[in-house]
């Protein structure tokens, strides 16, 4: 009697007969971890061989994030006529399209064609995020819907790990010249040489990276996929909802503004850490994205810790817990630029790790058939990543701080603190 009682108080966390469906989708959380950190060494590359200042490279998140903006409602409306798969097959092909795009890009050393290529890439990507969070979520029992989108997201930063460390390994060439380095070279006429060859380093990883998806594309197409609930009967007869009705749910409205905070903070941080190092304490590039692969390292073992602490804490209020802890660190890097401010905001990615899917999770609860399409704004919100950025490189160029940049994540942690213990309750719906 007390085995049927555990067994009831703990539901599984995942749905039996759907193991290797699972495990490919899982799989795409690393996949789509990789650009986006990779964009964080780009923005560093790019200033250097393009020569352009830490506003334009800021650009760089601005052409990704926008990708999402702009697919992920259309993402949303394919995956609720055909399926979740059919999504997911298409979010890979231009993933590996964009990828494959940079060599062209890098042929003509074009700076717009390379933000095209990370348009295309981040369209890919916007696929799989909108299908596979709402796939993992709905996999198995609602009661451990958050806990089990933590453990699919905790390989997104393995994914983020990989993405920087390629990039720090295989892209920078440590080669940092001095003023007078760079006019020496001028004079030799050895320069422009130089810079194309920055240029071409970017290059092989997504080469490789593309033929990865190409190949992941072809194992998702060619697997048996389990019916979610709500696609279990033919399109005519479903219920589809209306786009509407998605905002007379508190929880989900504000949910859709914590993400785009918590997508700035996360991407902000992470794109102008290498600068903040170098800033403050004058450590070469290569240091500074080891540093970064670190925090990158952190964020995984904070997802991993999540998911195991949910078990006996409420997910909202360990989010809120995490994020009172975060605005302390950052205010922490603010006020005291340098070692100890690396430090502080090394450790945020620890505690900003569960955020992501446990404000997915909390943000679709409750919504129906409009859960697809209501998965689809939170996913959009990630322009968040295109608006902080720039915001963060502008202000460095009018304080010359990096330091006060780093206001812009406090302010955004401030807000996700309150969604987590007011925003997030579930309430009747609220008539327009």
């Amino acid at each position: 009697m007390k085995l049927a009682v555990q067994q009831t108080d703990q539901p599984r966390l995942f749905a039996s007969g759907a193991l290797l469906p699972f495990i490919l989708v899982t799989a795409l959380f690393l996949f789509w971890g990789i650009p986006s950190n990779m964009n964080d060494v780009l923005i560093k590359q790019f200033m250097k061989s393009f020569e352009i200042s830490r506003f334009k490279a800021g650009l760089i998140q601005s052409a990704f994030y926008m990708g999402y903006f702009l697919l992920s409602m259309p993402a949303a409306l394919i995956m609720r006529k055909y399926s979740y798969k059919t999504g997911l097959v298409i979010g890979l092909l231009l993933y590996g399209a964009g990828a494959w795009l940079f060599w062209p890009a890098a042929e003509v050393r074009q700076y717009g064609f390379f933000l095209f290529a990370l348009f295309v890439i981040a369209s890919g990507a916007a696929f799989l995020e909108t299908g596979a969070n709402p796939f993992i979520a709905q996999l198995g029992d609602p009661r451990t819907s958050e806990r089990r989108l933590n453990f699919s997201q905790a390989f997104n930063p393995i994914g983020a790990v990989t993405g920087v460390l390629v990039g720090t390994i295989f892209i920078f060439s440590g080669i940092e010249l001095t003023p007078d380095q760079i006019a020496a070279m001028r004079a030799a006429g050895t320069y422009d040489a130089y810079l194309e060859h920055e240029t071409m380093r970017v290059v092989k990883p997504y080469l490789v990276l593309g033929g990865v998806m190409f190949v992941w594309a072809a194992l998702i197409l060619l697997t048996k996929f389990p019916k979610i609930a709500e696609e279990a009967e033919p399109y005519a007869q479903r219920q589809k909802g209306r786009f509407r009705d998605l905002f007379h749910h508190r929880h989900f409205v504000l949910g859709v503004v914590a993400q785009f905070f918590y997508v700035g903070a996360q991407v902000g941080t992470w794109s102008y850490f290498i600068q903040y190092i170098q800033d403050y304490t004058h450590q070469p590039e290569k240091t500074a994205g080891y540093l970064l692969t670190g925090t990158l390292a952190a964020f995984g073992v904070g997802r991993f810790t999540a998911t195991w602490l949910m078990k006996y804490v409420t997910p909202s209020k360990l989010m809120g817990l995490y994020s009172l802890i975060n605005v302390g660190l950052v205010s922490v890097a603010v006020l005291h630029p340098g070692w100890i401010g690396v430090w502080s905001i090394f450790l945020t990615s620890f505690f900003m790790s569960l955020m992501f899917p446990t404000i997915f999770a909390l943000g679709i609860k409750e919504l129906g058939p409009n859960t697809k399409l209501g998965g689809s704004l939170i996913i959009m919100a990630i322009i968040g990543g295109a608006v902080i950025t720039p915001l963060m490189g502008l202000t460095f160029m009018v304080t010359h701080s990096m330091a006060l940049a780093m206001l812009w994540p406090l302010v955004c942690y401030v807000f996700i603190a309150h969604y987590s213990f007011w925003g997030c309750k579930v309430r009747r719906p609220a008539a327009l």
